[in-house]
């Protein structure tokens, strides 16, 4: 009697799952689909987390959110909300999205102020994008420190961290949930992994942040460092703030994972100093072939054309001027094509000269599969670097307006084959302040995207640049219906 009132039980559990999948999917509960079919769907919630923005007493932090608009996400009159909430007590929710298509904002010039917790739902979720831009005019972090807020997870790489003198480095981890989130961090230099005092097993409160500095971890100042977050338990959003007294300061974004070969899109052309920072996460040392991908196509620069990474370790290499007044982009490949070893890698990179140099953060940065979006760009300090592998790739920029109303404005450009296109975006017509960027993918090879944010001031060619990944608005939901049978079985 047990066993068939367990047997029954169960198969209407699971009918009621293949039920609920049939609905979400829109399938027809009276008809199976197709073995293996999938749809395409907008996705219904996102979170993301934004770090405490600079303790500096002269920082001025603004906060964009945006949301482009996705077909299928809705039918215009289906509810949604998006907006970023403190983790330090109760607060009014800041930014909130009432629609797609057009940003929203907030500033703060508070040094105290906290990390936030940000979710999306229903129409507002899909492709949601949220940028933390900071400008410091004077003291010794001053400088321009820019973030795309970061997608929850439990695996983070940070390839050009530092724990020397004149570098002050904190890595800022983010609880989204309410249970705590224990989190491992390794740090790895040139000669392998060093030995944490404090690394392991430090735990994140639940709807909280810790800001950890790397130099209270090891004894060791070292000048590159790789920083390995491993979430044991929980999930976490992760950011390193780098301030160098001499260069300035800017958010060290995660990496794109492990892979044998690597793109980092959108070295300045201006720039002064590229610094690589590569780390072999395999057993084996990897050979790696470096390439400029130019605006006429891919090119090996003169000294740079290989680089050898041991395996546990961090390696680098000065790049100096390699754009050498255009832009370009850096791609990573094995000169071992039969047993390639998956890497890690980033760039720091610095314009201006003496006393007038300003630092940024590039990345290895994952394709865009089919669109990305930047939220926080200004009328002629916005660039869009995009770079193309494989083959020509059409690719659609549009400009949306932000809380002052406008139209959005957009055009459509061709990537070259295994080249690097610049483009300053127009700003959205009528439209007046910060807007948002989203790139599309219409058609063609891989496409790799950043975009850089310039605000100069006082002489000072502050910038910083944000890795412009997928935006991962779809996903594929497979179809189920519903099968009476399976009440006979």
């Amino acid at each position: 009697m047990n066993r068939s009132t367990l047997s029954l039980g169960g198969a209407v559990a699971v009918l009621a799952v293949l039920t609920a999948a049939a609905s979400l999917t829109g399938g027809d509960d009276s008809v199976a689909a197709p073995k293996g079919e999938v749809k395409t769907l907008p996705v219904q919630r996102s979170t993301v987390v934004c770090p405490a923005p600079s303790p500096s007493e002269f920082a001025t932090t603004v906060y964009t959110s945006f949301t482009p608009p996705t077909t299928g996400s809705g039918d215009g009159g289906e509810a949604g909300s998006a907006q970023l909430v403190p983790t330090a007590g109760k607060a009014t929710p800041l930014a909130p999205l009432k629609a797609t298509g057009k940003a929203a904002t907030a500033t703060t010039e508070n040094p105290d102020a906290p990390a936030l917790i940000g979710t999306a739902d229903g129409p507002l979720a899909p492709g949601w994008a949220v940028q933390q831009t900071t400008v410091v005019d004077s003291g010794p972090g001053r400088g321009l420190l820019g973030t795309s807020c970061v997608t929850p997870d439990s695996e983070f790489w940070f390839p050009g961290a530092s724990t020397a003198a004149g570098r002050q480095d904190y890595l800022h981890l983010v609880d989204p949930d309410e249970a705590p989130a224990v989190v491992d961090i390794e740090l790895y230099g040139k000669d392998g992994l060093l030995k944490a005092s404090s690394g392991d097993g430090i735990t994140v409160p639940g709807k909280g942040a810790k800001p950890v500095l790397l130099s209270t971890l090891v004894a060791d100042k070292a000048a590159d460092l790789t920083v390995h977050v491993v979430v044991r338990s929980g999930r976490v959003g992760a950011a390193v703030q780098a301030t160098d007294t001499s260069l300035g300061t800017d958010w060290l974004p995660p990496a794109a994972e492990p892979a044998t070969s690597l793109v980092m899109p959108g070295i300045p052309a201006d720039a002064t100093s590229v610094h690589l920072v590569a780390y072999a996460t395999g057993t084996d040392d990897a050979d790696l072939t470096l390439k400029l991908a130019t605006a006429t196509g891919l090119i090996s620069p003169a000294g740079h054309e290989t680089m050898h990474v041991k395996a546990g370790m961090t390696a680098t290499a000065d790049l100096g001027d390699i754009t050498k007044g255009e832009p370009g982009s850096l791609v990573i490949g094995s000169s071992d094509v039969h047993t390639p070893v998956p890497v890690v890698a980033g760039l720091r990179i610095t314009r201006g000269k003496g006393t007038k140099q300003e630092l940024a953060f590039l990345p290895a940065t994952p394709a865009i599969g089919a669109r990305a979006t930047v939220a926080d760009n200004r009328d002629k300090g916005t660039t869009v670097a995009l770079m193309a592998v494989g083959k020509d790739t059409s690719v659609k920029v549009t400009s949306a307006p932000g809380p002052s109303g406008g139209t959005s404005v957009s055009k459509t450009v061709i990537v070259k084959a295994n080249s690097t296109l610049s483009v300053q975006p127009a700003p959205p017509s009528g439209s007046s302040g910060g807007y948002a960027v989203t790139v599309e993918k219409l058609s063609g090879g891989t496409l790799y995207a950043s975009r850089m944010l310039a605000l100069p001031l006082g002489g000072v060619p502050m910038f910083t640049i944000q890795p412009m990944p997928d935006d991962r608005g779809m996903v594929e939901v497979p179809q189920a219906g519903s099968d009476i049978a399976i009440l006979d079985k």
